[in-house]
C-alpha cells in the first residue's frame, strides 16, 4: 500500500535537488465503520526524523496541503479531523505543521453505508528540513466494517478543544477597512493555555490571511490579522465562515464563527 512519488525540486541550492525516497512514506488506514454509518479511515504521513510537513493553514512561509478523493467508490464526501499542529520558528518566519509524522482521520461519508466503500486519496504536499521539497502521493485502500485503530482514536483526541470545552466565555470581531481589504480584530475571554499563536481562516479560499498579531490582558486575548481579496479592495466578509484557532502550550481551541461586538 506505500506508494510514493517525490518531485527532485527544492528551494536550496543545487547540490540538494535530490530524490529523498526515504522522506516519505504513507498509507491509509481502514480504520471502523461508525454507528452513523460513517467511515472512520486515517491518512498516516511517517517522515523522517527531523523532518516536517504543514497544517491545513501553514503560514505564509508553509505549503498547504491538498487533497482529492477522485476515483472513489461509492463516497459522498470526506472530513479530514485535523490534529492540534505544531509552531515552528525558523529564521525569523512562522509555520504550522507536525514534525516526524501524523496522522489524520478521515471521516467518509457513503452514498450508500450498506455497500463497499474503496477510498482513493490524491495527496500533494511539502515536506522540510534543510530544504523544502513537494511531494505527490496516490493511495487506495476498501473500508470494511474494520475494528478501532489506536493510532486514529489518538488522533481524534488531539483535535483541539472546542470553545465550551477549552472555557471561552465570549468573543466579539470587529471589522475595519484597509485599503486593500480588511484588518478583523478579535477579542476572546479566554482562559490561558501557555505561549499563544492565533490562527485565521476564512470560508473563501482565495482570501489571503496575514500573521495575526496576539496580545494578553489577563483573561482577554486580543488579537488582529489582514485579510486580502484578490480584487485588492474591501470585500464583504461572512463572519459565521471564520474559524480562528489558538494553538497554545498547554492546549489548542478552534471556535467557528466570529460575531460582531
Amino acid at each position: 500500500m506505500w506508494k510514493i512519488l517525490i518531485a527532485a525540486l527544492s528551494f536550496a541550492a543545487p547540490a540538494w535537488a535530490t530524490t529523498q525516497d526515504d522522506v516519505l512514506q504513507a498509507d491509509l488506514l481502514p480504520g471502523w465503520q461508525m454507528q452513523n454509518g460513517h467511515h472512520m479511515a486515517g491518512l498516516r504521513l511517517q517522515l523522517a526524523p527531523d523532518w516536517k510537513t504543514y497544517w491545513r493553514s501553514p503560514g505564509e512561509a508553509g505549503i498547504p496541503p491538498l487533497l482529492n478523493w477522485a476515483g472513489s467508490v461509492n463516497v459522498k464526501s470526506v472530513r479530514v479531523h485535523w490534529p492540534s499542529p505544531v509552531v515552528f520558528h525558523t529564521n525569523g518566519m512562522q509555520t504550522i505543521g507536525y514534525h516526524d509524522g501524523v496522522v489524520l482521520p478521515l471521516e467518509v461519508v457513503p452514498l450508500d453505508a450498506s455497500k463497499p466503500v474503496k477510498l482513493r486519496a490524491g495527496v500533494d504536499l511539502g515536506v522540510c528540513n534543510q530544504i523544502c521539497m513537494p511531494a505527490a502521493v496516490q493511495l487506495s485502500a476498501v473500508l470494511d466494517q474494520g475494528g478501532p485503530d489506536a493510532s486514529i482514536k489518538a488522533a481524534l483526541k488531539a483535535q483541539p478543544a472546542g470553545a465550551k470545552a477549552a472555557g471561552l466565555r465570549a468573543i466579539s470581531c470587529e471589522v475595519t477597512p484597509i485599503d486593500d481589504g480588511l484588518r478583523l480584530t478579535a477579542v476572546l475571554d479566554l482562559p490561558q493555555r501557555g505561549a499563544e499563536t492565533v490562527v485565521f481562516e476564512t470560508a473563501d479560499a482565495s482570501v489571503w490571511v496575514g500573521e495575526a498579531v496576539a496580545v494578553r490582558k489577563g483573561g482577554r486575548l486580543t488579537a488582529a490579522v489582514d485579510l486580502v481579496a484578490q480584487s485588492g479592495a474591501p470585500f464583504a466578509l461572512d463572519r459565521s465562515g471564520v474559524v480562528v484557532t489558538v494553538l497554545g502550550a498547554g492546549g489548542s481551541v478552534e471556535i467557528a464563527g466570529c460575531p460582531a461586538p
